[in-house]
Order: structure tokens, then sequence, then C-alpha cells
């Protein structure tokens, strides 16, 4: 690198820094003219603010490491960064290549046996907007610049990787299929971060299709979510829904863990069996007689009229809540003849009017609130769990608390919500709400109307619009973003969907993100060796087999980037109880083996710069809370005391050094 060099490239960058300047400047100017225009029809307003909001988000992501990298090929050079920008008075000549464009993709998969035509490769390393220094690299695996991102402390949260993609990463970032892509790899092989720079790739490359519905990504805890939510807003990215699988729910949120038994008969695909059965069994027939009184008779409601209402409301194919109005007309019907024997008479004027007495009727009412009464899923377990079930013959369901909802339940929620409908209250309220903006918007058109006789040649208001149209140009819009609309909507479906640590999912998980995603455009992340739920994944066919049939694909990486081989190796000992055919993946750096001690403060291992975490059995940090994280240093309290797949999750969460003690 020689001076000349580095002032040319800093006058490069800087040069572009300007022009991300004034691009982000017209962008929020366009943005400001469109909120104030008060002219254009409202949907052309609309959509013109959120591409513009887009817009404006994008560029200001981008100031941080704007442009990483170059690339020189016979053809001419190519810059590469976070954004493309392009050269607007000379035929959009590219500036910048978006690190997501086909063009840029040589910059990470160029190798010395197969350089795709580069003959330079250069790495950028900028503080703020300043270039510090550049290097050249040898096209090799592991280039200076990847390394000094290993070398690097780990912060709090998941830094991109745009500026390091190996070529390894980036065919499976890259690859062109439309289903559900597993990526699966042990710890350090980066397939966290591959996962979610293959969503930034395809809203890149496939926005169109995925952008309207956004993404939802499933991670294992609150933690881990925490710890990733900045790569994708980093890269530009922000109509994200971030969950873990005890989230999944609308308005429930919780991580308690049932024991491994009830995580097993919850999770298996024979609760789906289990909530049928306690749906039906609110599907009731009176034990004595019910009394409905008529004008003149009492007519009894008995068992037989009630099966057979029951039998016909089932048979109509509806989920339980809109099967009810079916149950009510089914037992009027059934009522009919009884009441006419009672009365004495039979003819059709009088059969019509014990039909009409009979449907409005209090105690018919009532009859059908308590045999087939509107049910909410929270209702239906909660009932469950209080004591039905058991008479069902789950007795182990049974708890004091019945709505102390835990991760397991999510899945039966929504298997509930599917198998009852909806309770029609939402539907009401907004046909209320309607109903009286029209109301209010005819009493404003009487107010301003003017009389006819008078005013014959002028244009009255009620002859341009209407009550209905006045309503509608004042009912409530809803503002807020696609990613709050998304997770408040347990019927939304989303772009594409990203599943993290997606061993731990049970059968009955994977029936609620299926429904999320009906398109099966998915990218599951996982390690089969690292499993700890007693419900979860063993085979990767297995489990998508059903989901996604012959439109699933597999990829594994192979080489760690994360873990120091000393490290690694210790380890293997751990996934040989788990797999005993497992080989741990290849590690880039060798680093040093685990200090291993006996009896001490694990305080006293704390370094004085990076970051550190105390991992034990029962501790505040336990295996499953540390998946899918990473410190500089780890303290690993008795592994002996945890399963082999814990074990192998906690010895391997070191960057740099790691210590196991014993107590």
């Amino acid at each position: 690198m020689t001076t000349g060099e580095l002032s040319v490239e800093r006058a490069r960058i800087a040069f572009l820094h300007d022009r991300l300047d004034r691009e982000r400047a017209a962008a929020q100017a366009a943005l400001d003219a469109a909120l104030r225009d008060g002219h254009e029809p409202r949907w052309h307003r609309e959509v013109a603010v959120r591409t513009l909001s887009e817009q404006v988000s994008r560029l200001k992501v981008a100031d941080g490491g704007l442009c990483f990298g170059r690339i020189d090929t016979a053809d001419g050079r190519v810059y590469v960064g976070r954004v493309g920008l392009f050269d607007t008075e000379h035929d959009y000549e590219p500036l910048l290549t978006d690190w997501r464009a086909p063009a840029a993709r040589p910059f990470y998969t160029a190798t010395a046996a197969n350089p795709e035509g580069v003959t330079l490769r250069r790495h950028f390393h900028t503080r703020g907007r300043r270039l510090e220094s550049f290097h050249d690299d040898e096209l090799q695996l592991t280039s200076k610049a990847l390394l000094a991102a290993l070398e690097a402390p780990r912060s709090k949260t998941m830094r991109d990787i745009v500026s390091t993609i190996q070529a390894e990463q980036d065919e499976v970032i890259r690859l062109p299929h439309r289903g559900v892509l597993v990526i699966e790899g042990g710890p350090g092989t980066g397939k966290t971060a591959v996962a979610l720079h293959r969503v930034a790739y395809l809203l890149y490359a496939q926005r169109e299709r995925l952008s309207r519905h956004g993404v939802l990504v499933v991670g294992p805890n609150p933690g881990f979510l925490r710890y990733i939510g900045e790569v994708l807003p980093s890269l530009g990215e922000t109509d994200v829904v971030f969950a873990t699988p005890g989230e999944l729910f609308p308005g429930v949120r919780t991580d308690r863990e049932d024991t491994p038994e009830l995580q097993s008969l919850k999770g298996g695909l024979a609760a789906v069996d289990l909530v049928r059965e306690a749906v039906a069994d609110r599907q009731e027939l009176p034990v004595d007689p019910i009394p409905v009184e008529l004008e003149d008779v009492t007519v009894p409601l008995t068992a037989e009229i009630a099966a057979a209402a029951r039998d016909r409301a089932r048979q109509a194919g509806l989920r339980h809540n809109e099967a009810q109005p079916v149950f009510h007309r089914a037992l009027v019907d059934a009522l009919v003849a009884p009441a006419l024997e009672l009365i004495g008479e039979d003819w059709p004027e009088l059969a019509a009017d014990v039909r009409r007495e009979l449907s409005g009727n209090a105690d018919v009412r009532a009859a059908v609130a308590e045999l087939w009464p509107v049910l909410t899923p929270r209702t239906l377990l909660a009932d469950l769990y209080a004591g039905r079930c058991f008479a069902l013959g789950y007795p182990e369901l049974h708890r004091d608390d019945p709505r102390a909802w835990t991760v397991s339940d999510v899945p039966l929620l929504d298997e509930a919500a599917e198998l009852l409908g909806t309770t029609g209250e939402a539907e009401r309220r907004a046909e209320e709400e309607r109903r009286r903006a029209v109301e209010y918007a005819q009493g404003v058109l009487h107010v301003i109307d003017t009389d006819q006789a008078m005013y014959e040649e002028e244009l009255r208001a009620v002859d341009l619009v209407d009550a209905e149209w006045l309503a509608d140009r004042h009912t409530a819009v809803d503002h807020r973003v696609l990613a709050e609309r998304a997770a408040a909507d347990r019927e939304w479906t989303y772009g594409h969907v990203v599943v993290d640590e997606a061993q731990e999912l049970s059968p009955m998980d994977w029936r609620v993100l299926a429904r999320r995603s009906p398109n099966r455009s998915m990218t599951v992340v996982g390690d089969l060796a690292q499993r700890q739920a007693e419900a979860g994944a063993r085979d990767w066919a297995a489990v998508l087999g059903p989901l996604a049939r012959d439109r699933w694909a597999y990829r594994r990486l192979t080489v760690n980037y994360r873990t120091p081989a000393g490290i690694m190796a210790y380890a293997a000992a751990a996934l040989a109880e788990v797999d005993p055919t497992a080989v741990v993946p290849t590690s880039v750096r060798q680093g040093e083996p685990p200090l291993e001690v006996t009896g001490a403060d694990p305080e006293s291992f704390r370094p004085a710069t990076g970051t550190f975490a105390v991992i034990g059995p029962h501790g505040p940090l336990t295996p499953r809370a540390a998946k899918g994280l990473e410190f500089d240093t780890v303290v690993v309290v008795d592994p002996e005391r945890m399963t082999p797949a814990e074990r192998y999750v906690a010895l391997t969460r070191a960057t740099r050094r790691l210590v196991v003690l014993r107590t």
C-alpha cells in the first residue's frame, strides 16, 4: 500500500459518501413533499410514502462501512458496498455496486484456484467515513480481512458479515431455491449470519414477491433475538418480525417450559387429535331435557333432539364457532314438530309462526350458548387444563393455573384457533362502527344540504357524494408499520420465514410455521447434534417431507470461523456422545486448549476487555439460553452435570478462551 494509492482510494470513498448524502437528501425531500401533498389520491400518496420511506431507511443505514472493497477484472473495476449508487447524469453508470448484485459476487467467491477473472481484490478498513488502510489478498479462503474480523473482540450484538463472506457461505446465500432451504452446520460455521444475509439477498433479488408480506425470524430465546436483531436493519431490511416459539400466538408471550414428558405429549402430532377432542367435548348434549317456554306450550329439548342438531352442524363442514348458527337453526327445525304436537294443531301458517317464535326464543338461545358455546383458543385450553382433561383421558394436562401458558401451549392455541374459527366479535364491532359512520355522514349531508327549489342551478353536496362514500373517506387508516401489523395478526402470511435452532422445534411447532408460510419460502438453520428438546427434530427429511414434500434442499457448512481448533478438539468428546458418526467443523484458527480448574470463583477469569459469560447447568446462563450466542471468554461450570448435547453447546461458545470449572 503506497501513500499515493491510499490518497486515491480515500478520495473515492469520500466521493461515494458525498453521493450518498445527496441521494439521501433528495429522497427525504421527496418523502416530505409526498407527506404534505393533499391533491393526489390517498392510495397513490400511501404507495409513494412507503416507497420513499424504504429508500430513506436504506440510505440511512448505509453510512457505516459504505464501501468495503473493490475487484479489478479485464472489463474494469467494481467497488463493492452496502448499497448501490449510480451516476444519474451518465446513463446510470454504477459508482458503487450493492453486495447482493451479481457483479459483486466474485468479491466473495474468487479464489486462487478459480479467480473468476479477478486480477485484484482489495479490502478497505474504514473508521466512520475515513479510510484507514487497505490490503490486497491472494484470493485465498482465509484472507487478512477475514482473520482480522475473527480476531476482533465480540460485541453484544451480532455484526453483519458482508465484507467477509466466504465462498462456501456465498453459495448458500445466493442459492436459487424458492422452497425450504436447510442450512446445517456445527458451532461457529456462521449459519445464522448466512441465513440472515440470505434473507437480505432474497429481498433484493425477489423484492416484488417478498416485500409486501415481510419476514418472520424465529429464534430460541429473547437473548438470541436481541443478539441478531441489528443484522437485517443494518443491511437495510426493516419489515422483519422477531419472535421466539413462545411468541407466535398474538397476545401470548412465554418462556415457561413444560416437563420433557409434557413437551412430548403436546409437541407430537397426536396433539392435533387432542385439540379436536377438546373442541368436540364442548359440543354437548343435555343430561336432562331443557324446557323451552313458548306462548302456548313448553317443549322439552331432549338429548335426542340436540344430537340430531349436533350431527347436522358437524356435517356443515364449518369451524366450531362458525357452525353455531347452523346448530341454532337445526335445533329450531327439530323443535317445530314436537311443539305442534303439544299444541294439537298442524297447518302451514301455524308451523311458520312456531318456527319464528323458536328462532327468537330466549330458552333456545341459552341452550345454544350452553351446548355449542362460542369459544376462544385460550378459553378452550384453560377449561381443558382446569378439569375437562380428566374426562378426556389426559389427567397429566391438569394444572392449578390453567392460563399459565407454556411454550408447548402455543402450537395448541394456534391449532385451536384453526378449529374454532372467529368468534365474530371483531366483525360485529367493525360492522357497528361502519353503521355509525354512515349515520353520521348522513347527518352531515343533511346539515349542509340546501333547498333544491332555491338553488336549482347550483351543485349541492348531495349531488356529488353520498353517505357511504363520505364514511369511507373518514374511516381510520391503519398507520402501523408492516412488522407491527404482522405480529398482531395470527393469520398473517409472510414472504419468507427464517427458523434458527430449528432442531428444537416440535412437529406441532412446524404446523404453526407452515400456516405462517403457505408458499414454503423458508430458511431453516440448525444442527441436529445440538438438539436438547425432547420433541425436537432428529431427521430433517422426517420433519420437512410432510411440510414441503420435494420443495426442500439441504446445504451443510463445514468451516468453523468462530471456535479455535483447540477448543473444538476438547468439545469433540461431547459430540461423540451425541452422535459417534459426527465430524466437528474445521476451524480456521488454532488457539489454545481449554484451561481446567477446580473450586475457583468464575468471576476471577473475567478479562479486562471483551465479552464474558458463565454457563452452568442451573445458572443464569444455561446451555439452552446460550444457544446461538458467542463470547470472547467463557467459563463452563460442571459440564458433567449437563447432557452431552448441552455440554457440546456450552463448550463451543468461546471465540478466544475457554475455562472448564468443576466445583
